[in-house]
């Protein structure tokens, strides 16, 4: 997980306007600003009201569709929580100017969760929960697919054990991944699932969370793999905020959910590179895993 790839079809402000002003947008005109350049998409805010989600790569292409196809019904369900999960007003379609899928979605005000400190994030610990709790519903049998995300821990084995040989984990943290392989795999309905709750991808406002974004990994399957977030996220407070504020589905969820969250530790530990702000998450997330339930 190096600092992102070299961007294959980046677009500058005067190109990424004429795509707007192709697609007819009354607002194709209003300020832009780069904001963010990710792994797969560079965020543009349009105005002050909306911003330009747009690809950076070709891989990003079919998560762009995924967000546009199922966004809209995800973001209805969540409303009633008041967080905002920022689906499409605009769903860009491939053109002469950009032969891509791109979104205008809302402007949402904030930072991410990575910037404020793990104490702090207990103030909205039930207010993500409760919000999980709207996302994770049946899924349709058309959910886009996910090979990584939502799938029985156990498939992923042998490729996070060698992860786990390859870094300093707690021998606690390593125990919980075992012990979360070696458990029944989730037996219920694949429920839909945001795939990628780690603190960037979560908009604080103040004391509040303000929205979930990035929906890019959206699937089916079990909801252990989101709610990772119990370590991914928080502290021993917030996280018994979260457990407490969640009914779970079966016995073993929590054990699942652990186990993520010291798999996706060890890989933020043992490929972050020349990323030191992964690697110290990766190195946190396991000290979260190993300090316990």
């Amino acid at each position: 997980m190096a600092g992102s790839p070299e961007a294959e079809y980046g677009l500058d402000a005067a190109q990424l306007r004429e795509v707007l002003r192709f697609a007819g947008l009354r607002y194709a005109d209003d300020p832009l600003t780069l904001i963010a350049s990710g792994w797969d998409n560079d965020i543009w805010r349009l105005g002050e009201h909306r911003a330009v989600r747009i690809p950076r790569r070709a891989l990003a292409d079919q998560l762009l569709r995924n967000e546009q196809r199922v966004l809209p019904a995800i973001a209805e369900r969540l409303a009633p929580s008041g967080v905002v999960v920022p689906a499409p007003i605009h769903a860009g379609v491939p053109s002469e100017r950009f032969p891509h899928p791109w979104s205008v979605v809302p402007w949402v005000s904030g930072v991410a969760a990575w910037h404020t400190p793990r104490p702090a994030r207990a103030a909205w610990a039930s207010a993500l929960a409760d919000a999980l709790r709207l996302l994770h519903v049946a899924s349709r049998p058309d959910a886009p697919t996910n090979p990584y995300r939502g799938i029985p821990l156990s498939e992923r084995a042998e490729a996070d054990a060698a992860r786990f040989a390859a870094i300093d984990a707690p021998a606690a943290a390593r125990a919980a991944w075992e012990r979360a392989v070696a458990v029944p795999p989730y037996a219920g309905p694949a429920v839909w699932i945001h795939g990628d709750l780690h603190p960037g991808n979560l908009v604080v406002s103040g004391s509040r969370l303000a929205a979930i974004v990035d929906f890019g990994d959206v699937t089916g399957g079990d909801p252990a793999y989101d709610l990772a977030a119990a370590w991914l996220l928080f502290d021993a407070r917030g996280r018994r905020l979260f457990q407490d504020r969640l009914a779970a589905p079966d016995d073993m969820l929590w054990v699942r959910a652990r186990g993520w969250a010291a798999a996706v530790g060890a890989i933020l530990l043992a490929q972050s590179d020349d990323r030191a702000d992964y690697a110290a998450l990766g190195a946190e997330i396991l000290a979260e895993v190993a300090a316990g339930d």
